[in-house]
């Protein structure tokens, strides 16, 4: 027999879905917590997974200031920056990103996971951090994610 029985069906970005989650980040591990949210970001967790289409759906992140770090990442990780001139590369540690910028911790460990590409950069707009428990998305009905 010459014929398939099933095709495999590719996602088209009309035809996609997307829901809206909400995760709480309370006392979660960054990277632990980041590959999960990764995988929805880019719709992994769908059936009709389709590598070269972003069939992923919205995350809001709360309570991101009360992420944590295992081991001693918390004073020994170092987080780097460049402006682009010579010296301007400067480093901040885990403690004083969270001390100052609770939401770039969030969105830089799901950033590292995501296609290095323009499918990538689209993926990542579909992320929402916020410190604190409240979040401007009620309107959308956002459902609890478990993990």
């Amino acid at each position: 027999m010459d014929t398939l029985s099933y095709k495999t069906k590719s996602a088209k970005k009309e035809e996609v879905q997307r829901n809206w989650y909400v995760v709480d980040a309370q006392s979660d591990v960054v990277g632990r917590l980041g590959s999960k949210i990764a995988t929805v970001l880019r719709g992994k967790h769908k059936p009709n997974f389709t590598p070269h289409v972003d069939t992923g759906d919205y995350v809001i992140v709360i309570n991101a200031e009360k992420v944590r770090f295992s081991g001693a990442k918390m004073d020994q990780k170092e987080y780097q920056r460049y402006s682009g001139y010579p010296g301007g590369q400067k480093s901040r540690t885990a403690q004083e990103m969270l001390d100052k910028k609770p939401i770039e911790i969030m969105e830089h460990a799901v950033r590292g996971m995501l296609p290095k590409n323009r499918l990538g950069r689209q993926m990542i707009k579909k992320l929402l951090v916020y410190t604190g428990s409240d979040h401007p998305h009620a309107a959308q009905k956002p459902q609890t994610f478990n993990f």
